[in-house]
């Protein structure tokens, strides 16, 4: 389970978005909402996948994406699962807006479901991955068995993967004064928000040949780090779409 298949027109990448939507997205972070910088950083992953998926003018549907936004419920933003290219003649994302409380239980149980339905046409492409954000504790049945249901879901590729962005100042012992700099979550690293420990439970270790993309990109997150962002400023958000992002693509 090397994670090296790339991402083609024949075998397209799958990526679910689980979006926090919950009332606590209309704070402020880096004076701006933290919903529009979640926003932007979502969108300039598109845009980046547009990019890759691109070669002369011919944009070829290398990535496959859904995006569900949660709160007490969970909204389907694209009616189903979207090829890259049907995004980009689209032009923009679907708004998010902030709702009431968070269920993350439901949405990784949609996540679950989609899987379910999708893992044996995908058996030749790259292992798909769930990109989770959130802000805060959830508020409904506990995610984790879910999510741990899903990272033991596999093709051969690899186990499906799991990535946590946390939007939160309170995760670490000290700020990340440098992201680009920044070694990454390991396993060992010590957390001080026990839902930050439950999120890391729920995340995979960062396959090698994602991480070399992001070495590419100029981040240096050490081998062994997980799939997990602490979102205390916008280029930290920023880095966890990214590296949502950063599978291998046939170039």
């Amino acid at each position: 389970m090397n994670y090296t298949i790339q991402a083609s027109q024949r075998t397209p990448a799958l990526i679910i978005y689980l979006i926090d939507i919950s009332a606590s997205m209309n704070m402020l972070m880096d004076n701006k909402r933290r919903i529009d910088i979640v926003y932007e950083a979502l969108s300039l992953a598109i845009r980046q996948m547009v990019f890759r998926s691109t070669k002369g003018s011919r944009l070829t549907p290398r990535y496959r994406i859904a995006i569900l936004a949660y709160s007490d419920d969970v909204y389907d933003l694209l009616n189903g699962i979207k090829g890259i290219d049907e995004i980009a003649a689209v032009g923009s994302l679907p708004d998010l807006t902030p709702k009431r409380f968070s269920d993350a239980a439901k949405a990784f149980l949609q996540a679950e479901r989609i899987l379910q339905s999708e893992l044996p046409h995908i058996q030749d492409c790259p292992a798909p991955l769930v990109c989770h954000m959130t802000d805060g504790v959830a508020t409904g049945d506990d995610p984790e068995p879910i999510a741990k249901r899903i990272m033991n879901m596999s093709v051969p590729d690899g186990n499906v993967l799991v990535e946590n962005i946390f939007i939160s100042d309170h995760m670490l012992n000290a700020p990340i004064p440098q992201p680009r700099r920044w070694k990454g979550v390991l396993p060992e690293t010590e957390l001080v928000d026990e839902h930050a420990v439950k999120l890391r439970n729920m995340s995979s270790q960062l396959p090698e040949s994602y991480r070399e993309m992001l070495v590419e990109a100029d981040y240096l997150l050490e081998p062994g780090a997980l799939m997990m962002l602490p979102g205390s400023c916008a280029e930290l958000v920023s880095i966890g779409f990214q590296m949502s992002a950063a599978t291998p693509v046939r170039a």
